[in-house]
């Protein structure tokens, strides 16, 4: 990780506002909480996140409500087509964010490298989100997709969650599994680890 950033920074702040505001326009107020749990989680996994870091995990869903996945076609193929707009859309936005507040360029490709998650498994950083995004979902999102999906058995479920977790480092799984969770959900993240 880069330097630790110093919160009170008024460019950072002024970032993180806009990142924010912008979300603030979600109609449904999801990616306000979902950028505050980020937001949240990076410190605990990760105390000295760098400025670029922090940024990347706030805006990790700025304005995801603008691609909408049901534009895209169902299947594997669709979803990663979804993802990637998402990702470049994310990049976008946070770009102009940062340079209206002063950012270098090279301070801004950085962040848009995480944000995009580009050598995960090779990038410390683009895998410190990952691993984050991860134990956000596991903490908040996966409970609700599972009841929501009372159609897939266990199996199909732990398999699911399983091309989440080997996105994750060894930090990530240590992360996830400390977290205080149902007796179900610790049940289906170790048949997902096996």
């Amino acid at each position: 990780m880069k330097a630790t950033v110093t919160p009170s920074a008024p460019r950072f702040l002024a970032v993180i506002a806009e990142i924010d505001g912008a979300n603030a326009a979600d109609p449904r107020q999801r990616e306000v909480v979902y950028s505050e749990r980020m937001s949240e989680c990076l410190p605990r996994l990760y105390p000295e996140a760098s400025e670029a870091l922090r940024i990347a995990a706030r805006a990790q869903h700025i304005c995801r409500w603008q691609i909408p996945r049901n534009k895209y076609p169902l299947g594997r193929e669709g979803y990663n087509a979804w993802r990637s707009a998402c990702r470049d859309h994310h990049a976008a936005l946070t770009s102009a964010i940062m340079r209206r507040h002063g950012y270098a360029d090279s301070e801004i490709a950085q962040v848009v490298k995480i944000i995009r998650k580009e050598q995960l498994k090779r990038d410390p950083e683009s895998q410190a989100l990952e691993n984050v995004v991860a134990v956000v979902f596991v903490q908040h999102y996966l409970d609700e997709f599972v009841a929501t999906h009372k159609d897939y058995d266990e199996a199909k479920l732990a398999d699911i969650l399983r091309k989440t977790l080997r996105k994750m480092d060894p930090v990530g799984h240590a992360a996830a599994l400390a977290l205080p969770l149902p007796a179900a959900t610790v049940r289906l993240i170790a048949l997902a680890l096996k």
